[in-house]
């Protein structure tokens, strides 16, 4: 029985990485065995160990057998006679199939993936283990992402190939929004859908997006000329946001895609088509319900920001009270995606100060302090007035003119 380190753990050690998790392979062993040692079985399909003291996964060493056309029909076999060299050939890339002895501090590498880590190269090992899982072709474009790699030529055609034979069409929605969420945590997630556009796996996964860059732009701010590449711009410039931003970018424009063609391409009206097309979207893939939220709400607001420092106490009031979602302000994650898409564009100077606009992102701020910290209870005379619908319109109009008093001593400050 002999234990090696596996996976993404020995790849980001070479790439001189802090490891997130490490992952073992076990060699030369069974399941009894496993049990005798205190190694907790877990998992369904094939067995994963968790180790007695520290936690972490083993894993017998396995063959895979396909057996039909979704992403788990596969057969497994994990006995003792496994070799290494035959699990690790079951991997994806060759910098995800390095072993790591550590009783002797040796890597074992069969297929060259030092060689392609020091290239900086996403090459698959073995074309016909490759494509019997679709979600390796997401698993790609996530790498593409994450490691900052490129695509040796090979593998690049190899999924325009399962593309184009209908193979991601078997991957749940469960496991597409798995690999979305992982690449949307990278800096460089545009480079996830840059690479799933280019090998035709976005028209499969996200048709909408997809679809945006046959949308025009107003060359006058969006010198790409579409929005397709307006996105990518935008979600460039939030590389340092939260996944939650970078979702709302990816999304705020889809209503340009139901824009009357007379309009195009000033997209009057954008923000208003865009929720249900939102929902349609997150329905089909499942997308947790804050995220869809979230986007939508940002999707409708994000042609306010620039002039929130026009804005008088009441519209004021009202766009902040659209930030609280399920209990929770996202004010922050909001002003972040708007100033993305505002950085992601070229608008001449007599449309565009960026002093009245982080002005504007402040007040936004202090009209959320304000929707948080003035409570019903505070109202004058608050046991005696009746709570009926007419409460409810006088709470709003006792915040905003607490809020116009606050907005008049900051602007005093500012001055």
């Amino acid at each position: 029985m002999k234990v090696y380190q596996v996976g993404g753990a020995v790849r980001d050690r070479l790439l001189n990485k802090e490891p997130n998790d490490c992952d073992y392979v076990v060699v030369g062993a069974t399941r009894e065995k496993m049990q005798q040692l205190g190694f907790q079985e877990v998992g369904s399909g094939f067995p994963v160990f968790l180790h007695p003291q520290t936690k972490e996964e083993y894993a017998l060493a396995r063959r895979e057998i396909k057996t039909g056309d979704k992403h788990t029909d596969f057969k497994f076999i994990f006995d003792e006679h496994v070799t290494l060299k035959e699990d690790l050939e079951r991997r994806d890339f060759t910098c995800n199939a390095i072993a790591y002895d550590a009783k002797n501090g040796k890597y074992i590498d069969y297929f060259g993936g030092q060689n392609d880590i020091k290239k900086k190269l996403l090459r698959h090992i073995n074309a016909e283990h490759f494509t019997e899982d679709p979600l390796r072709v997401l698993r790609l474009c996530r790498f593409a992402a994450q490691l900052d790699f490129n695509v040796f030529p090979e593998t690049l055609e190899l999924c325009r190939t399962m593309v184009a034979r209908g193979m991601l069409k078997h991957l749940t929605a469960e496991r597409v929004w798995g690999e979305l969420f992982k690449a949307l945590k990278t800096p460089a997630f545009y480079k996830f859908i840059a690479m799933a556009r280019q090998i035709g796996a976005l028209k499969v996964i996200l048709p909408e997006i997809d679809a945006l860059w046959s949308v025009p732009e107003y060359k006058k701010y969006h010198p790409e000329g579409n929005t397709g590449e307006h996105t990518l711009q935008a979600l460039k410039q939030a590389s340092r946001s939260p996944a939650l931003v970078k979702f709302g970018l990816l999304l705020h424009d889809v209503g340009k895609l139901l824009t009357p063609k007379e309009e195009l391409p000033s997209h009057k009206g954008h923000a208003d088509h865009s929720r249900p097309l939102i929902y349609k979207i997150c329905r089909r893939l499942k997308v947790p319900n804050r995220f869809r939220d979230f986007a939508a709400m940002a999707a409708e607001q994000h042609m306010k920001f620039h002039c929130i420092s026009e804005m008088r106490a009441a519209s004021l009031y009202d766009l902040a009270e659209k930030m609280t979602l399920g209990h929770v302000c996202y004010v922050e994650e909001y002003i972040a995606l708007c100033q993305a898409d505002m950085a992601s564009t070229t608008m001449p100077a007599d449309d565009f100060n960026e002093a009245e606009v982080l002005l504007g992102a402040e007040k936004l701020e202090l009209a959320c302090r304000v929707i948080d910290m003035v409570k019903a209870g505070d109202i004058p005379e608050f046991a005696a007035l009746p709570k009926d619908e007419r409460f409810k319109q006088r709470l709003r109009e006792y915040k905003i003119g607490i809020l116009r008093v606050k907005l008049k001593n900051f602007c005093q400050e500012k001055d």
